[in-house]
C-alpha cells in the first residue's frame, strides 16, 4: 500500500530543483543577451544596423575594424593601451599593497588592529563615486590632474583587496610555519617573501583579477581627472565617440565594434587566470 508513495517521494525534490535551475538559466540569458547583440551588431555595416533588427550576422566586421583603426590616426588603440596601462599597473600595485597589508593584519597583533580592519570594512561598503570628487580636489592641490598618475594613484589602495588578502592569509598561512621561519633566523621580510607569499598566491590572483576588471571598466574617475583625450582609457574614449555619434550616426558602428574589442582582453585574462587556478589546485592536491 505504501509503495507508490515511497516511489513518488524522490521525484518531488527533483521537480523543485528545476525552479532554481530555470531561474539561473533566465539570469544567464539576461546577462548574455546584450553581449550576443554587441557581437552580432559589430558585424553589421551602418546600413544593416539601422535598417533591420535581427540577430543574424552582417558582412561589415572587417570594414568596421578598419574604420575604427583609421579614426583619428588610430586613437582607439591609444585608448586601449592607456586602459592596459591603468589596469595592469594599477592591479599589480594594488595587489602588492593588499598582500602586505592583509598579511600584516592577519599575522601580527598590535594596538588598533581591529579598528583599522573596521575602517577597511567601511571602505568596502562605501561607493567609489563618493570618493571621486575628494580625490580630484586632493590631486588638484598636488597639480597631478590630467595626468596618468591622477588615474593610477587612487586605485592603488583597494579596501576590498586588503580585506580579501587578510581573510586568505588567515586561512592559508599557518602560524606554525611563520614561527618556524623566525626560529630559523629569517627576517620578517624574508618570511613573508619565501613562506607566506607562495601560500597566498591563489588569493592574490583573485585580488588582481577583481582590480584589473574594476580599473578597466572604470569611467567616473578618468572622466573627472582627465581632459586630454590622448590619455583617455577605452571606456571614456568610447563615451566621447558615442557623444559625437549623435551628430554623425556612422560613428555608432565604430562604438559597437570598439566595445566588442574592449571585452577581448578581459576574456583572455579570465581564461589565463582560470588555467592558473586549475594548476594551483592540482599542485596543492599533489603536495597534500
Amino acid at each position: 500500500m505504501s509503495t507508490p508513495h515511497l516511489a513518488s517521494t524522490p521525484a518531488s525534490p527533483r521537480r523543485f530543483a528545476l525552479v532554481p535551475t530555470a531561474a539561473l538559466l533566465l539570469g544567464a540569458l539576461y546577462c548574455l543577451l546584450p553581449v550576443v547583440w554587441v557581437l552580432v551588431a559589430s558585424t553589421k555595416s551602418g546600413r544593416e544596423l539601422f535598417s533591420t533588427f535581427t540577430f543574424l550576422p552582417g558582412t561589415g566586421f572587417t570594414r568596421n575594424v578598419a574604420d575604427l583603426s583609421a579614426y583619428r590616426d588610430g586613437v582607439y588603440w591609444k585608448w586601449m593601451a592607456n586602459s592596459a596601462f591603468y589596469a595592469g599597473a594599477g592591479a599589480l600595485l594594488s595587489t602588492a599593497v593588499s598582500a602586505l597589508s592583509g598579511y600584516a593584519l592577519a599575522m601580527y597583533r598590535f594596538r588598533g588592529q581591529e579598528g583599522i580592519f573596521n575602517i577597511l570594512l567601511a571602505g568596502v561598503l562605501m561607493p567609489p563615486v563618493i570618493l571621486a570628487v575628494p580625490q580630484y580636489l586632493l590631486l588638484a592641490k598636488a597639480d597631478l590632474t590630467d595626468s596618468y598618475l591622477s588615474v593610477l594613484l587612487p586605485v592603488i589602495l583597494s579596501p576590498y583587496g586588503v580585506y580579501l588578502a587578510r581573510i586568505y592569509a588567515t586561512a592559508a598561512v599557518p602560524g606554525d610555519v611563520i614561527e618556524a621561519g623566525r626560529m630559523d633566523g629569517g627576517s620578517e621580510w624574508r618570511i613573508f617573501r619565501t613562506l607566506a607569499l607562495p601560500m597566498m598566491v591563489p588569493g592574490l590572483v583573485t585580488v588582481f583579477l577583481f582590480q584589473f576588471v574594476a580599473i578597466w571598466n572604470n569611467f567616473l574617475l578618468p572622466y573627472i581627472m582627465l581632459g586630454d583625450d590622448e590619455k583617455f582609457p577605452v571606456t571614456l574614449g568610447l563615451y566621447t565617440l558615442l557623444q559625437q555619434g549623435s551628430n554623425t550616426p556612422a560613428l555608432y558602428t565604430l562604438v559597437i565594434t570598439g566595445a566588442l574589442l574592449a571585452i577581448v582582453p578581459l576574456i583572455a585574462l579570465f581564461l589565463v587566470i582560470q588555467r592558473f587556478w586549475s594548476l594551483d589546485l592540482l599542485s596543492g592536491a599533489v603536495k597534500s
